[in-house]
């Protein structure tokens, strides 16, 4: 089984829809457990990341996360 790489703030389009009828959804927290938030209706969700890796058809990178959790001066 291929691992698909997303980091957290990239949207996932899955295969099947969510209730509300969106297919996308935004990467809240990452682990073992993923937790997502439906762009649709704003409902969030946590998922076990092996069936969500199974269920996702295409990852849309979110705002560029080169310099997230570093600490920057003011």
């Amino acid at each position: 089984m291929k691992i698909i790489r997303f980091t957290i703030s990239d949207t996932l389009e899955l295969k099947k829809n969510h209730p509300c009828g969106s297919k996308q959804f935004s990467v809240l927290r990452i682990g073992s457990d993923v937790r997502i938030r439906c762009l649709g209706c704003g409902h969030d969700l946590v998922v076990e990341r092996v069936k969500l890796e199974k269920s996702i058809r295409k990852v849309i990178p979110g705002e560029s996360s080169d310099n997230s959790g570093s600490l920057t001066e003011s």
